[in-house]
């Protein structure tokens, strides 16, 4: 008895959740434009999202080492910027010191450059000694890493203290707030998504008053009478979630080779993650949650005020 009851139940929302289908494609354009407007509200943030990845990803790949040039005062000499080197190097919170002298600073500049002829019509050299320091601090411990600096900066014969690594971690602070604007943008096209399918449904209950009447006379719960209206919910979401995972990837598709190209320009070896399968899965149930849930808030405010007379 129970296996039957079980196998009626389903049988039964099968078939609704046909009709609900049937039903959608009856109204080929209005279906087309409510699943397009779901689907690229849907995509916006998600390709934000993938992009936001993708620089995360390049960061990644580049050197996490943090390192910190002192560039002392002019007149120092090399026998006590050896010896502040030294002293460095005793400090528990730094892992390896390099000394630079005016004369190297000078030379690795002129090889550098090539301005050989500019550099020898100077009276001295305006290039100061250099102690190049490798912090055992990971680069994600800013406050740490400030306060080094500030303790190097204030030193004697220090005339700059320079974090190298300052522009790594503008770039991680902006992918921060790149992901609070992007959940603040997911969140609002959700609640859109959700007005959209709840305006929806609304006007399918409208234009339904007289059946959903007829069926409340002849004993249907409101139950019975919502199921239909959810499982539209249900495909508006889910439809619209395809639709969304295909925009998203059809622009990355487009943006891949420009892409791929500026990166051989930089001798890199990057390619654009497109997170296609994550995004296969989490669009279209993201989707279909939020036509369900909009179809229920809809069904629920609308269905208690129809009844028969």
């Amino acid at each position: 008895m129970l296996k039957l009851n079980l196998h009626s139940y389903f049988t039964r929302h099968i078939q609704v959740m046909l009709y609900s289908l049937g039903q959608l494609w009856r109204t080929p354009a209005a279906t087309a434009m409510t699943v397009l407007v779901i689907g690229i509200a849907l995509a916006l943030p998600a390709g934000l999202y993938v992009l936001l990845k993708n620089v995360e990803q390049v960061s990644s790949q580049w050197d996490d080492a943090s390192q910190i040039s002192l560039f002392l005062q002019h007149k120092t000499p090399d026998v006590r910027g050896k010896q502040l080197a030294e002293q460095l190097l005793t400090w528990p919170d730094i892992n390896a010191v390099y000394y630079q002298s005016a004369k190297d600073s000078l030379a690795e500049f002129r090889q550098l450059s090539g301005l050989d002829a500019l550099l020898d019509t100077l009276p001295s050299n305006p290039l100061p000694p250099v102690i190049v320091i490798q912090p055992k601090l990971a680069p994600s411990e800013n406050e740490a890493l400030q306060s080094l600096v500030e303790r190097l900066q204030n030193m004697q014969e220090v005339e700059l203290a320079k974090l190298d690594m300052e522009w790594l971690q503008r770039l991680r602070t902006i992918n921060e707030t790149g992901e609070r604007g992007i959940s603040i943008l997911a969140i609002l096209l959700s609640l859109s998504v959700l007005l959209v399918i709840g305006n929806t449904i609304r006007l399918a209950i409208l234009n339904r008053q007289t059946e959903i009447r007829v069926i409340k006379l002849v004993g249907g719960t409101n139950a019975f009478v919502r199921r239909p209206f959810l499982y539209t919910g249900f495909w508006y979401g889910l439809l619209g979630g395809a639709i969304a995972w295909l925009t998203l990837l059809l622009t990355l598709l487009f943006i891949n080779g420009p892409v791929n190209r500026l990166a051989a320009l930089y001798d890199s070896h990057f390619t654009l993650n497109w997170l296609s399968g994550q995004m296969f899965i989490a669009l279209p149930l993201f989707g279909l949650l939020l036509g369900v849930l909009g179809a229920w808030l809809a069904v629920g405010r609308h269905l208690n005020d129809i009844e028969p007379t």
